[in-house]
């Protein structure tokens, strides 16, 4: 089969062409080029975005030369300033949780990459990732599953892949575990082998890409008084315990930002619990869109396992037990009972 894979110079891409062409796959190797000079400061952060991109593109057109493969790296940076970095300022100025990742990779990583690849007359059948994640297929329908490294797993930012995405979509590295993908690059000389993993989407400080000065205002508690000042709420999100500056008996979280009137909001652990929220704009995979509750388990952040059970029916979830942190921007997963992804959607 002929397959382009996504190279980002890091040792999980390298080692997932390497798989499919030691399978005896035709593969060829893209890129996103997303940085412009100028444009942002950057940083020193290992990221997705930043100013370290020229040595990554060197360092995957370097894996093509030596696997003898095709590669391009295609200029994909006005699409990303305004299908991730606009939809970023926009989300967290208004208090909400951005999720950038997680529409870079629908709109961007699995959609405009293939198509611009295509375009610069590259032909291949599917298009793979070094995304920690599996696919299955169940009843005609596609769903991304948890991967069997579940300190790795990558499943929570591929919700809003498409059934024709996951249709084309191969993951290489779904079964294998960060331990075994490292020693795998180290067995076949790989320069990457060690390479640190990207933590973050931005390479420098994600206030620099709001655009915005500092605007102090009142942090307070749930009745209105007064606890201190902050810098803008754009720099807390819910859930948020460190950083506060806000000394009290008990442990104080983030529970609500008003953006409105530049107030973050303090609560203890109880009044961060929620017991039922509400999650729109929603992608269904294993599960075909359905009015019948599910009793499924639900993951609100990136991190961890999924949570529950919870029951999900007509965009509201109910959690009996009450799950700490539910933060309006990010989005909800829910999945079944084998890991694999029944729908997820955007937390209101």
């Amino acid at each position: 089969m002929k397959v382009a894979v996504g190279l980002s110079g890091g040792v999980d891409s390298s080692v997932a062409a390497l798989l499919l062409k030691d399978a005896g796959h035709e593969v060829v190797g893209v890129t996103m080029k997303l940085w412009r000079e100028g444009r942002y400061q950057g940083g020193a952060r290992d990221a997705c975005f930043g100013a370290g991109e020229e040595l990554d593109i060197a360092q995957a057109a370097a894996l093509a030369e030596r696997l003898g493969i095709e590669y391009r790296a295609l200029d994909c940076a006005d699409a990303y300033e305004r299908d991730v970095l606009d939809y970023f300022r926009e989300t967290s100025l208004s208090g909400r949780t951005p999720n950038p990742c997680v529409f870079c990779n629908a709109r961007m990583k699995f959609g405009l990459l293939p198509r611009l690849a295509r375009e610069a007359g590259l032909d291949f059948e599917a298009f793979a990732t070094g995304h920690y994640a599996r696919i299955v297929r169940r009843d005609g329908r596609f769903a991304v599953q948890r991967a069997m490294d579940e300190g790795k797993d990558q499943s929570y930012f591929l919700y809003r892949l498409s059934q024709d995405q996951l249709a084309h979509t191969l993951f290489p590295l779904g079964d294998l575990t960060k331990q075994e993908v490292r020693a795998y690059a180290r067995a076949h000389g790989l320069g990457m082998a060690d390479k640190p993993d990207s933590q973050d989407f931005y390479s420098g400080d994600r206030n620099e890409l709001l655009g915005i000065a500092d605007r102090e205002g009142e942090v307070v508690d749930l009745s209105g008084r007064v606890l201190g000042r902050h810098r803008g709420y754009w720099h807390y999100t819910i859930g948020q315990r460190k950083g506060l500056g806000i000394a009290a008996p008990e442990p104080l979280y983030v529970v609500q930002i008003d953006a409105c009137r530049n107030r973050v909001v303090l609560g203890n652990r109880e009044a961060l619990c929620v017991k039922s929220f509400h999650v729109d704009e929603l992608n269904w995979m294993a599960q075909a869109e359905t009015d019948t509750p599910l009793e499924c388990y639900v993951k609100i952040r990136s991190t961890g396992a999924p949570r529950g059970p919870v029951t999900f029916q007509n965009g509201v979830c109910t959690a009996p037990e009450g799950l700490a942190g539910v933060a309006p921007g990010q989005s909800a997963v829910f999945y079944g009972a084998d890991g694999e992804i029944l729908c997820g959607g955007v937390i209101q």
